[in-house]
């Protein structure tokens, strides 16, 4: 399983479970295609798009383990 924190790449994440793009999507961030946000830390993109990266952290962790 994967953990993420909020260095871990978001096309990283995309690249281990693409199921993981609603969250990224619901946040704003429609431009997950672009080769610049795959590129992202979860916490840069957080603060592009002005939201906590602590609760998408949780968020996507938590959808993770109940995949596991």
């Amino acid at each position: 399983m994967m953990t993420i924190t909020r260095q871990t790449v978001i096309g990283d994440i995309l690249d281990f479970d693409r199921s993981t793009a609603p969250y990224f999507l619901e946040m704003g961030m429609h431009c997950l295609g672009c080769p610049a946000s795959r590129g992202e830390s979860v916490e840069e993109a957080c603060m592009v798009h002005g939201v906590n990266p602590d609760e998408l952290v949780a968020k996507l962790n938590e959808h993770l383990s109940k995949k596991a």
